[in-house]
């Protein structure tokens, strides 16, 4: 027979109009996961018969059967060198996709304004807003689309799934090809369009998603099954290279491999160990060098013939564009001088002397400059900027260098700064909140930039230019500098990463002390009031994430979970027997939604059953589509034993027909006398704790391993619970333990009982 203990409904959905009610306590939707039927995206609850998408926790440790072990006989070890070569690959193409969508939204950016140069010098404002405008809504019209009907699973960064993912939560439809081309897609057209916003999150994405598909050598969407690198099929491996990818995609924009490989190991990965860490980097390492050469090579899709050489002007990558606010702000802003001359074409496409340069954003409604040519051949150019063009319409790979620029106190004057930072700042939050793949790095660098450059002139206002050695740290490009690592740190909560990243895209090593003492105190007043960022939308989408250290609090005070026990947060649990009946195993997977079932056994005639092993929901769906392996009464002795391949799956090959042979199964008496042996394809090493353990240490050991399910035993090792992700959450701990008594422990005779 067969132990059924169920759970209680999921009380947020009507259940007889069918209603999809929006998430307002996310604790109630959590308070099912892994358990009823549900699907968890943007804050909204579905139920699995509208929705097959329901999020699940990750299997990362194989079920170690007998089945599993007869496959290890059969691999031999070897070496890794196939796991350096596929994390070198990664990163190839990592960087290959990194320069493309630089050069996607250079080449589109410098089309745009290319199109309206000669309404704006002949002050056309409104034409130029009618054109630019209308550029940027076609494109937010198709990026906006790309996700909300073609992938809406990259909405709208996708990097709190790419966090939750390698935390544990199996989210379906990230990683795949749809995916990847519309966040990718969608990223570079929102950028493009003049959003605020910039590459990084969903290139993160991108690269996670890249380190996925490459190492498996297989796609469900093209029908692809190459026979290449088939041990890396497993959720262990495949979540290392996804932690690669990711670490690689953030190295590709900045261009700085360390801080790549430390955003993740600070923010997205949860599981990490030394030789992780040299394979990432060298991933990193890799996608940094590839995107450096095409990059010094191409210029909106065009050769400049530097194959193989690199540009230090292109250390720092941003990009800011808006619409409205870009054409009209400016036109009020008088142009200024500048001094610093810069280099506008090759000597072998030099214009005749004394000829004006090309035209360029910065220069908006300002007299034409003057060039020269150089000693060298190539043509110079001195012109006067718009201070307001070069914030809020340039891109901001040029407007951030000169925020930062060192030795320039006069070149933004208070109102141009006060007035980008308003009107950035704003339309940046409004940013992220809309439907398009879009990046926060970029508005949290330049809003900090903005900010930091302020506080420096004010300072220059107050003790003027300083030239000594003693005051030539009151330097705005300096406070700039600082001020997006303050801002950064207060808003990411980020460290050690940020400040590697700050030192690598602005090569001031200089200024490590004060960046470090910035980030510091920007996380520790964050900490104050708030959660992260990334911590917020993580909540804010629901993903059940386990976080390093539990922080439960009741009122304004801390619990101390060592005080309460694994039963104190366990679910009941639904338990099968070694030898089990098809009629049976048919109606329970039918009527229940457990993805995980304790297994017992009586160790001789009249002893009590107790726990031997664990087996998933999708090995009993393997099991039950071969009826080979079925048995009568009679004959005891098994016919067939499937293969560890044919039962470990990461998804259902056939889901219609699962449905159509459990209701036959269910359906049929003759299947009340046919079994099943589970013996070789139960795992024996499942974990296990004992009612009484400590539900600190409960989480630890659940975090640490990595585990999708874990039977809670008594004194007596019979299963009395089960305990999944969902059960651990802090909002769930809070929900369950601020009516418990405080340090009551569970006697030794209360469990025996």
């Amino acid at each position: 027979m067969i132990s059924v203990c169920w759970r209680s409904g999921y009380k947020a959905i009507d259940e007889d109009s069918h209603l999809i009610i929006q998430n307002e306590n996310s604790e109630d939707i959590l308070d099912e996961f892994d358990g009823m039927d549900q699907h968890m995206s943007n804050g909204i609850c579905h139920k699995k018969k509208e929705f097959q998408e329901t999020p699940e926790s990750l299997n990362y440790l194989p079920s170690h059967s007998e089945a599993y072990k007869t496959w290890l006989e059969e691999k031999p070890l070897g070496s890794d060198w196939d796991r350096w070569f596929m994390m070198g690959l990664i990163g190839v193409f990592v960087g290959i996709f990194g320069f493309l969508m630089h050069q996607i939204i250079d080449f589109l950016f410098e089309m745009k304004w290319e199109l309206v140069e000669n309404y704006i010098q002949n002050n056309d404002f409104l034409t130029t807003w009618m054109v630019i405008a209308g550029i940027g809504f076609a494109m937010m019209l198709v990026s906006s689309g790309l996700v909300v009907f073609f992938c809406p699973s990259g909405s709208p960064s996708g990097l709190p799934e790419v966090i939750g993912y390698l935390n544990g939560a199996s989210i379906r439809h990230i990683f795949n090809i749809r995916t990847f081309f519309g966040s990718f897609f969608s990223c570079a057209l929102a950028v493009s369009a003049g959003l605020f916003c910039g590459p990084e999150a969903p290139m993160i994405h991108v690269g996670a998603a890249i380190g996925c598909g490459l190492s498996q050598f297989k796609s469900d969407t093209l029908r692809i099954n190459l026979p290449f690198f088939t041990r890396f099929r497993n959720s262990a491996d495949k979540r290392q290279f996804i932690t690669a990818g990711a670490a690689a995609g953030i190295a590709s924009v900045f261009r700085a491999p360390v801080g790549g490989l430390l955003f993740v190991l600070e923010e997205v990965a949860s599981f990490w160990d030394v030789k992780l860490a040299w394979q990432t980097f060298f991933c990193c390492l890799v996608a940094t060098f590839t995107t450096e050469v095409l990059s010094s090579s191409f210029v909106g899709f065009e050769y400049e013939g530097y194959f193989g050489f690199f540009k230090a002007e292109q250390r720092i990558i941003f990009w800011v564009v808006t619409i409205t606010v870009t054409v009209y702000i400016p036109y009020f802003f008088s142009c200024s001088p500048n001094p610093t001359a810069s280099q506008v074409q090759n000597a072998s496409e030099h214009k005749p002397h004394g000829e004006h340069a090309a035209w360029d954003v910065s220069e908006y409604n300002c007299p034409p400059g003057s060039s020269w040519v150089a000693p060298n051949g190539s043509i110079m150019a001195n012109h006067s900027i718009n201070q307001a063009a070069v914030l809020l319409v340039k891109n901001g790979k040029q407007g951030t260098m000169l925020l930062y620029q060192r030795g320039s106190h006069e070149k933004f004057g208070l109102p141009a700064l006060l007035m980008a930072l308003i009107f950035y700042f704003t339309i940046s939050c409004w940013t992220a909140g809309t439907a398009a793949g879009t990046g926060l790095v970029v508005p949290m660098v330049y809003t900090g930039a903005l900010f930091g450059r302020l506080v420096g002139l004010i300072m220059v206002a107050m003790f003027g230019v300083q030239t000594d050695e003693y005051g030539a740290w009151i330097d705005p490009g300096l406070f700039a500098v600082i001020g997006s690592a303050a801002y950064f740190g207060g808003v990411t909560r980020l460290t050690i990463s940020l400040t590697v990243i700050m030192v690598e895209i602005t090569n001031d090593v200089q200024s490590i002390l004060l960046i470090m003492i910035a980030v510091l105190v920007g996380k520790t007043v964050g900490d104050y009031f708030n959660n992260s960022l990334f911590s917020s939308l993580l909540h804010l989408k629901c993903i059940p994430y386990l976080k390093a250290v539990p922080n439960v609090v009741h009122g304004k005070k801390k619990v101390n979970l060592e005080l309460f026990t694994a039963r104190d947060v366990m679910q009941s649990c639904t338990t099968i027997h070694l030898q089990e009946n098809v009629f049976l195993l048919a109606e329970l997977l039918s009527t229940t939604s457990h993805n995980g079932f304790p297994v017992v056994f009586s160790p001789a005639p009249g002893q009590e059953e107790v726990f031997l092993g664990t087996i998933t929901r999708l090995e009993l769906y393997m099991l039950l589509s071969n009826s080979r392996v079925f048995q009568t009464p009679e004959n005891n002795q098994c016919s067939s034993v499937l293969k560890y391949q044919e039962v470990t799956v990461e998804k259902l090959p056939d889901e219609a027909q699962i449905n159509r042979l459990l209701n036959k199964y269910s359906a049929d008496p003759q299947y009340q006398q046919l079994f099943i042996n589970l013996e070789p394809y139960i795992n024996k090493s499942a974990v296990s704790v004992q009612a009484h353990f400590s539900l600190q240490r409960t989480y630890v050991v659940f975090r640490t391993l990595g585990l999708r399910h874990l039977t809670v035993v008594d004194l007596q090792n019979r299963a009395v619970g089960i305990i999944t992700r969902k059960d651990l959450i802090s909002l769930r701990l809070e929900k369950k333990l601020i009516q418990m008594d405080r340090g009551k422990l569970d006697s030794d005779e209360e469990l025996l009982n």
